[in-house]
């Protein structure tokens, strides 16, 4: 399956995390959301990102790496990867971005957002479905 999906990651407290070339980052405690997607194998990208061993390679997985974050749940529909920006777009209305995270190869500001609460991806994305 290939397709979209947005990570919710919870951060028990504040962390300092070194997030490949775009250096040191500081992540306050509390939840985030996160867009990516997959061209081929939706499943195992999920699999891999909720997997604790793992070369790092993305930016999601310095954040993952951290023994403070916890992946609460999983959104993702079959998509085209021209979506995955519309979602990201969608959820920096509601949310701080990080700056630069997890979009290098397209022109949105970021694809993780510091959120108040999940409500609004069950309310306003009901195409999303929960792994």
């Amino acid at each position: 399956m290939r397709g979209i999906y947005v990570l919710a990651i919870q951060l028990r407290k504040n962390i300092d995390v070194k997030v490949g070339a775009l250096g040191q980052i500081e992540f306050a405690s509390g939840l985030y959301l996160y867009v990516g997607s997959a061209q081929n194998n939706l499943e195992m990208r999920v699999k891999r990102h909720l997997s604790r061993e793992k070369r790092k390679f993305w930016h999601i997985d310095y954040l993952l790496g951290n023994g403070e974050v916890v992946i609460t749940k999983v959104f993702y529909k079959e998509s085209t990867k021209t979506e995955e920006c519309q979602i990201a777009t969608q959820i920096s209305q509601k949310g701080t971005s990080i700056e630069k995270f997890g979009c290098s190869d397209c022109k949105c500001k970021s694809h993780l957002y510091r959120v108040d609460n999940e409500e609004f991806l069950y309310n306003n994305m009901r195409s999303l479905k929960v792994l």
